[in-house]
């Protein structure tokens, strides 16, 4: 009975920071392009405060901002695209979680992420949790299925946003962005 009653309150204790969580404000799409990227502050998976954009100052990057987990599979099309291609910038994954109450789950839920990524990866995978809802008004997060594809020039102003999916027409798009901010 005492192990019926421990599972019971456990799984009510998972119900209730799922409806926590989706309790977010949802802000609408909208595209950024020109705007200077906000500055928050993430961790990236193998520990480190990781500064964004700062931390890329000087020159250009792509990152692939994420708002639910089901959006790994189209961030995954833009880095497939982005290696086979030989595309030679600093590319982030840019986990972002808005919202108190997972914060207070980011051990778990970057460990998670560690078991799906192999660990020479984990640098480049920079989770934002207290500044995430900075990035959701930024790019917006309604129908968080997409990922965010943001090009920033070295001054950290977005050269190139996407929200729609990848296709090879939108990364033909991208390397043409990248070409002129080079």
């Amino acid at each position: 009975m005492k192990k019926l009653w421990k599972f019971a309150a456990g799984a009510a204790l998972l119900a209730g920071i799922a409806s926590l969580a989706s309790c977010r404000t949802v802000h609408e799409r909208r595209d950024p392009t020109g705007e200077p990227f906000p500055a928050v502050t993430g961790t990236s998976l193998d520990g480190r405060e990781t500064a964004l954009p700062g931390a890329f100052s000087g020159k250009p990057v792509v990152f692939l901002v994420g708002y639910e987990q089901s959006s790994q599979f189209d961030i995954d099309r833009w880095l497939l695209a982005l290696s086979d291609a030989g595309v030679d910038v600093a590319v982030r994954e840019v986990p972002t979680i808005p919202g108190m109450v997972p914060g207070l789950f980011s051990g778990w839920i970057d460990g998670g992420m560690r078991r799906g990524i192999p660990q020479e990866d984990w640098g480049a995978v920079v989770t934002v949790y207290g500044d995430g809802d900075r990035i959701a008004r930024f790019t917006g997060n309604r129908d968080g299925l997409p990922g965010r594809v943001l090009l920033l020039d070295g001054a950290g102003r977005v050269a190139f946003f996407h929200d729609r999916g990848f296709s090879p027409g939108a990364f033909g798009k991208l390397r043409d962005a990248l070409a002129a901010v080079r």
